[in-house]
C-alpha cells in the first residue's frame, strides 16, 4: 500500500501525521517512509536517521553550439516554456524553466542542440527508527520540484509493505506528483475557516485524480465544527481528529514525536490503518 500524507495548506500537521503513523506500524510492519516536501523537507529531524547513500538527481538540459548557431530562432519558437528566447541573436537558454522535452534539439536545423544534464538536488536515503526512509533536497533557486520528487518515490518500489508519503503542501504540481500513483490520500486539515477553504481545494483536486481520501482533523478542539459538518454533508470519511495538546507542541519544538509525547495515540494511527484498508477492501468489493 502506498499511503500519501497531504493537505490544502501548510502548517496543518502533515509531518505530525506521517512520522506519527509510520512509527506506530514499523513494529508490526514494514514501512517506507518518503518525504517528498522537497522544498523544506523535515521529517529527518523527527527521527533518528542514518541516512548513508546520496544522490544527485539530475534533468535534461539543452546545451547549445554558438558556432553551428545561425540564430533562426526556432528553437524559442518551439519551446512552449520559454526557456530558450532568440531575439534575432544567439539563443538565450533560461536553463531553470526548461522541461527537458528535448524538442529544441529536434527541430534545429543547423545541429546546434545536443542533450545535457545538471543537478537540481539530492537525494538522502537509509534507515530510520527501523523502518526505510528517504527525503529531497531541492537546490535553492530551482523552479521545479516534480522531477526530485519522482526520484524520491522510486524508493517506494525498492522496499514490501506500506509506503508512507509526506507530500508538499497546497494542491500544484508538487502535491500532485506526490500523490500520484498512491493507493489513499489522508487529507489533514485544522478545523478553521482556512483549514476548510484550503481542505476544499484539495479535494477539488484529488476528485479528478480520481483516488480515495478520508480525512484528519488536526487540533481537533480547538475552532469550529464546519470541516465536520462539510464531511458529513460530502460523504467524506472523517478517519482521525487529533487533539490540541501541549504535550504535543511542545515534543514538536524539541524535534520529538507526537507518540512519544502522548502515549496513546500510537493505537489510534494503528486503528487508522485498519479503518484504510477496510474503506479500501469494500471499494474493491463495490
Amino acid at each position: 500500500m502506498k499511503l500519501a500524507i497531504a493537505s490544502g495548506k501548510g502548517g496543518t500537521g502533515k509531518t505530525t501525521v506521517a512520522t506519527s503513523l509510520a512509527l506506530s506500524l514499523c513494529m508490526q510492519e514494514r514501512v517506507t517512509l518518503l518525504d517528498c516536501d522537497v522544498e523544506e523537507p523535515n521529517c529527518h529531524l523527527f527521527l533518528s536517521s542514518e541516512l548513508k547513500e546520496t544522490e544527485a538527481v539530475l534533468v535534461a538540459i539543452p546545451v547549445i553550439d554558438e558556432n553551428k548557431c545561425d540564430a533562426c530562432g526556432l528553437c524559442a519558437r518551439t519551446c512552449q516554456y520559454k526557456a530558450i528566447v532568440s531575439l534575432k541573436t544567439k539563443p538565450l537558454l533560461f536553463a531553470e524553466m526548461c522541461h527537458g522535452c528535448g524538442g529544441c534539439a529536434l527541430v534545429c536545423p543547423k545541429g546546434a542542440i545536443s542533450n545535457g544534464t545538471r543537478e537540481i538536488g539530492r537525494v538522502e536515503h537509509g534507515r530510520a527508527n527501523g523502518m526505510h526512509f528517504a527525503y529531497g533536497q531541492l537546490k535553492v533557486g530551482e523552479a521545479m520540484s516534480p522531477p526530485l520528487i519522482r526520484a524520491v518515490k522510486r524508493h517506494a518500489a525498492l522496499h514490501d509493505g506500506i509506503c508512507i508519503i509526506d507530500c508538499p503542501p497546497g494542491t500544484a504540481c508538487p502535491m500532485v506528483t506526490s500523490v500520484k500513483d498512491t493507493d489513499y490520500i489522508l487529507l489533514v486539515t485544522e478545523p478553521t475557516p482556512f483549514g476548510l477553504h484550503d481542505l476544499t481545494l484539495a479535494i477539488e483536486t484529488i476528485r479528478q485524480l480520481h483516488i480515495p481520501f478520508g480525512v484528519v482533523v488536526n487540533r481537533a478542539d480547538i475552532g469550529d465544527c464546519r470541516v465536520r459538518e462539510y464531511c458529513v454533508r460530502e460523504n467524506i470519511p472523517l478517519l482521525l481528529e487529533l487533539p490540541e495538546d501541549r504535550r504535543i507542541a511542545e515534543a514538536n519544538s524539541r524535534g520529538g514525536l507526537a507518540i512519544m509525547a502522548v502515549p496513546e495515540l500510537k493505537a489510534k494511527f494503528i486503528e487508522l490503518l485498519s479503518r484504510i484498508r477496510g474503506l479500501l477492501s469494500t471499494n474493491a468489493c463495490a
